[in-house]
């Protein structure tokens, strides 16, 4: 069977470099689009990262957006559009060249520095939480809003959620919760916080380094980083709420808990949760919770090979069509009042939920490069 990944391609402008002596500057390049991931970015992406691993002139990568976010997430607009004409196989390259990249981030050799200087969703986390180093601003917004297009935290994110303190990560993946850049500093999902205006001097410094010393990086990173304190009402702060209630087996426990909650505690993030819960797609609840459940045993590497096989199932249809609901609501016709299939929770048993998770037919799992290094998440704040 033959290996799904993208062919090469030519290089794009959707994704720039500057080579500023021992370091490389890789600058995500759809403004338009927030920066989501095109067919070509990923693969430009997946060129760079194994070109810069082998090259000795290569001693550090630093990797921004450009405008106002870092990157929104893949370019699911243009997989859904193939699948429209029944090739759903485009969506299966898709995602087997883009998880392929975040293991490689994952497991990289060299510091890669990733300056979250504005909306990291989806796929963006995928090119930059798997990595040694995020840098949080005043800017940053951060979420998984999956379950609300009808899909599941993919890119890895079973990996990195169920590792965030506690049951927060359930909270995160399971809600589309969004989060500031000093709540993605508390709980993990950044390494370090500094003020966009300082963000020219920490390039400068990081450039003049000339290392791949991951240690030193750090250290030039510590001199312009802050600790920021959580604003008050964040739902960071009630993590003893979240866990009560998270880390319940199902997700129609953890909505009756959170409602629960909710009649003693008058607080606008067991509302907003509450409601964002009620409108996602039941589907996606399910089959999410138990990848982040699943993934708090595994390696990333297990972990992408697990989502790849979800992800292939929703692309083909199988099991159910919300993904292509959600797309039609949220990102065609916009008028954000999906019609999911099933549409309760109860409607939903352990068996069809299983089917995800199961080996697609007449397609390959995918197949990860081999690796020297171990994942990096394991041995950073996360």
């Amino acid at each position: 069977m033959a290996d799904p990944s993208f062919p090469s391609k030519g290089r794009t402008d959707q994704v720039l470099v500057e080579e500023k002596g021992f370091a490389r500057i890789v600058t995500l390049n759809r403004p338009r689009q927030l920066n989501a991931l095109s067919a070509p970015m990923i693969q430009e992406l997946f060129r760079l990262l194994t070109e810069y691993e082998e090259d000795p002139k290569v001693k550090l990568l630093i990797m921004k957006g450009k405008g106002r976010a870092f990157c929104a997430g893949g370019d699911v607009a243009a997989v859904v559009n193939s699948i429209a004409k029944d090739d759903w196989t485009v969506g299966g390259h898709f995602f087997w060249t883009e998880f392929t990249v975040n293991y490689i981030i994952a497991t990289y050799s060299k510091p890669q520095v990733s300056i979250l200087n504005g909306i990291v969703m989806g796929g963006g986390a995928g090119v930059s939480v798997h990595g040694r180093f995020r840098v949080a601003t005043e800017n940053s917004v951060f979420a998984m809003p999956e379950t609300a297009l009808g899909l599941f935290p993919d890119i890895g994110a079973s990996f990195f959620l169920s590792r965030l303190p506690g049951y927060f990560g359930e909270y995160v993946g399971l809600t589309g919760a969004r989060l500031d850049g000093a709540e993605m500093l508390a709980c993990g999902l950044a390494t370090h916080f500094v003020t966009s205006s300082k963000l020219g001097m920490l390039e400068e410094a990081l450039v003049k380094a000339d290392t791949s010393d991951h240690f030193a990086v750090c250290a030039i990173i510590d001199q312009f980083s802050q600790e920021v304190p959580v604003k008050e009402g964040s739902a960071f702060n009630r993590l003893e709420i979240i866990d009560k209630c998270f880390s319940k087996r199902t997700v129609e426990e953890i909505i009756q808990a959170l409602e629960q909650e909710a009649e003693s505690v008058a607080e606008e993030w067991i509302k907003a949760a509450l409601q964002s819960l009620k409108k996602a797609s039941p589907m996606s609840l399910k089959i999410s919770l138990r990848s982040i459940r699943e993934g708090r045993l595994q390696r990333v590497g297990t972990c992408l090979i697990r989502e790849y096989r979800m992800i292939c199932h929703v692309l083909r249809k199988e099991v159910s069509k919300d993904f292509f609901e959600g797309c039609r609501a949220i990102l065609v016709d916009k008028d954000r009042n999906p019609k999911w299939e099933p549409s309760r929770l109860e409607q939903i048993d352990d068996q069809t939920v299983d089917r995800y998770f199961s080996k697609v037919d007449n397609w390959p799992d995918l197949k990860l490069p081999t690796r020297r290094n171990t994942p990096i998440l394991s041995r950073s704040k996360l």
